[in-house]
C-alpha cells in the first residue's frame, strides 16, 4: 500500500548513507525505505554495524542522508540548514538515551525545563510545564532532587519527562533500558506503552528482543538494509529470540 509523504510522520525513500574513512567508503545504509505513521510504536533492531544507529540519527534529524528522500513531519530534511534542523528536533522529536544524559548538578525540574529554553513556543510558566511532565511520569515528589539522589529508573523517567516537555510528536529512544535492571526496564517500557496509547509516536532502537516485544512493529536491519518489517506479533524470529532471552 502506498503512503503519501504528507500522511506519514517519517517518510523515507531509498535512503543511503555513506561515510568516507580515508580512501575507504563505508556504506552504513543502502536503499532503505519505510514509513512511520502517527501513533505507531516501532522497534528497530539489528546487530552491530547493521545501520540501526545511522537510521536513528537520520530519523532524529541529527544527520542527513547521502542520497534518497527523508521527510520528518512534512519537512524534507536535506533541504534544511542547521538552524532549521535544530528547530525541527526541538519541536517534533523528544530524545531518550541509554545513559540518561542529565546535568549532574541540576535538579530534576531544571533538567526538564532545559529544552523549553530553546523553544520558540515557550509556555508562560516554564517551571509549571516541567513540573506537569514530571508528575506525568510519576516523579512529582522528586522535582528538587539531583540525579545523584535518584535511582536509575527515576533518572530515566526524568529524561522521558524532558523529552515530553515540548509536546513532541515523536519519542525516539536509543537503548532506553540498556542501563537498567529487568524490573525497572519493564516499568520504563510500560511508561512508553502508556504514552503511545495516548497517541504519541514511539520509536525505540534496541538489541534486546524482550524490549522490542513491547512495540507493535518490528524493523530489522542487516548490512545497511531492512530485512524484516512486520507487526511484532507476526515475527517468529522475535518471539523465539525473546523466549531465548527469558530462558537465559
Amino acid at each position: 500500500m502506498s503512503v503519501e509523504a504528507g500522511a506519514a510522520l517519517i517518510f523515507a525513500r531509498h535512503l543511503a548513507k555513506t561515510y568516507q574513512l580515508g580512501e575507504q567508503a563505508v556504506h552504513a545504509l543502502r536503499d532503505v525505505s519505510l514509513d512511520v505513521m502517527p501513533g505507531e510504536f516501532v522497534a528497530i533492531m539489528g546487530p552491530s554495524g547493521s545501520g540501526k544507529s545511522t537510521l536513528m540519527n537520520l530519523i532524529g534529524a541529527l544527520d542527513t542522508p547521502t542520497s534518497g528522500t527523508l521527510m520528518i513531519d512534512g519537512a524534507e530534511i536535506t533541504h534544511l540548514g542547521s538552524d532549521a534542523l535544530a528547530e525541527l528536533r526541538n519541536r517534533t522529536i523528544g530524545f531518550v538515551f541509554q545513559q540518561f544524559n542529565l546535568l549532574r548538578r541540576t535538579t530534576a525540574l531544571e533538567n526538564v525545563k532545559l529544552p523549553l529554553l530553546y523553544s520558540r513556543h515557550r509556555p508562560p510558566d516554564l517551571a509549571a510545564a516541567a513540573r506537569a511532565r514530571l508528575e506525568e511520569v510519576g516523579l512529582g515528589d522528586r522535582i528538587d532532587h539531583l540525579p545523584s539522589q535518584l535511582s536509575g529508573g527515576q533518572q530515566q523517567r526524568v529524561a522521558i519527562a524532558r523529552a515530553l516537555v515540548n509536546s513532541p510528536r515523536l519519542i525516539l529512544a536509543d537503548e532506553p533500558t540498556g542501563a537498567l535492571d529487568t524490573e525497572t526496564s519493564a516499568e520504563i517500557m510500560a511508561l512508553l506503552e502508556r504514552l503511545n496509547a495516548g497517541g504519541l509516536t514511539v520509536i525505540i532502537v534496541t538489541h534486546e528482543p524482550d524490549i522490542a516485544a513491547h512495540a507493535r512493529r518490528l524493523v530489522r536491519l542487516r548490512d545497511g538494509r531492512i530485512i524484516e518489517d512486520i507487526p511484532v506479533a507476526q515475527s517468529a524470529w522475535l518471539q523465539a529470540a525473546a523466549h531465548g532471552a527469558e530462558a537465559r
